[in-house]
């Protein structure tokens, strides 16, 4: 049996559409059963009257609600995590991703790739901005991180049972769950396509949500940011003494320094590195404090099964 994941909040115009596109899809692979498992993040339209009418109608449906909302990353997880299948494939409920990609997964998947990536060619309907964003985060994590994605990124993939056990026992919440799977290794390939346009309704991936997830990813994945800040240390101690004695060779030969815009200009930017760095440390302590409250990363409001 394959699973089929799909993260869900407010998708009503979508829903319905997407179940009918992805039957037809999975028509020409023969010989395979499936599990259609919809996870609403605490929709506030209709979306889980709709997806409760499709259970009846197809028992393979099943519905997993949040108790509130806890972001895509959370229900990607929760996914994977009650999951039953061989395999799973985990796919948007927008449309944006052709849901014809999934025999090619599994065709990947059955030559023996372990983790299968759907990867982007070009993405539709989106503002320059917005491509301009997703290619500075890619490019940033496979720089400063030892996990490589796609250089166009993937929203859409497939894991084996083995990748699925070894993702269950990953703990943490402030991750991206797309890292997590490359740094999890195992066999991986890629396939690709192009990202169409949302078939229905507006995006609610919103900029707060890609900082916090380039935050989350660089923090769990790299020391860089720790590391940098010992070198601008070492680098502005070496600044400082350099500059001490050149005061005070100055004053040796009679010209010492005066000026009160220096003095501040030096504070203001030393105390601003100080500042950035201390933030830094921050972002660190927090995650390593929540993760020690061993709070859940989603909570389940109800499961239709």
């Amino acid at each position: 049996m394959i699973s089929l994941i799909f993260p869900a909040f407010n998708e009503e115009g979508n829903i319905e559409v997407l179940y009918d596109k992805v039957k037809d899809a999975i028509n020409s692979t023969n010989g395979l059963d499936f599990e259609f498992i919809f996870v609403d993040d605490c929709s506030s339209d209709n979306t889980p009257l709709i997806l409760s009418r499709m259970h009846e109608r197809d028992k393979r449906v099943k519905v997993i609600r949040f108790a509130r909302n806890f972001g895509s990353h959370a229900a990607l997880a929760c996914g994977l995590n009650n999951c039953k299948g061989k395999a799973a494939i985990v796919m948007a409920a927008d449309l944006q991703d052709p849901p014809q990609l999934i025999p090619q997964l599994i065709g990947e998947w059955q030559k023996g790739s372990k983790v299968v990536w759907g990867a982007r060619n070009k993405r539709e309907g989106e503002s320059l901005l917005t491509k301009i964003l997703a290619g500075f985060y890619y490019t940033l994590m496979n720089w400063l991180t030892t996990v490589k994605l796609p250089p166009r990124g993937a929203d859409v993939f497939l894991v084996d049972k083995n990748v699925i056990d070894a993702f269950r026992q990953v703990t943490e919440k402030h991750t991206s769950v797309f890292m997590t799977i490359a740094w999890l290794g195992f066999k991986q390939s890629t396939i690709y396509y192009d990202k169409k346009e949302r078939f229905s309704g507006k995006s609610k991936w919103s900029l707060k949500k890609k900082l916090k997830l380039t935050v989350d990813s660089l923090l769990s994945f790299s020391d860089v940011p720790v590391r940098y800040m010992a070198i601008t240390g070492f680098l502005f101690a070496f600044l400082g003494f350099s500059y001490a004695l050149f005061i005070f060779w100055l004053h040796a030969n009679g010209s010492p320094v005066t000026g009160w815009s220096s003095l501040m200009v030096v504070i203001l930017v030393v105390g601003g590195i100080q500042m950035m760095t201390l933030g830094v440390l921050g972002e660190y302590l927090w995650r390593t404090f929540d993760e020690s409250r061993r709070r859940p990363r989603y909570v389940i409001e109800y499961k239709v099964e």
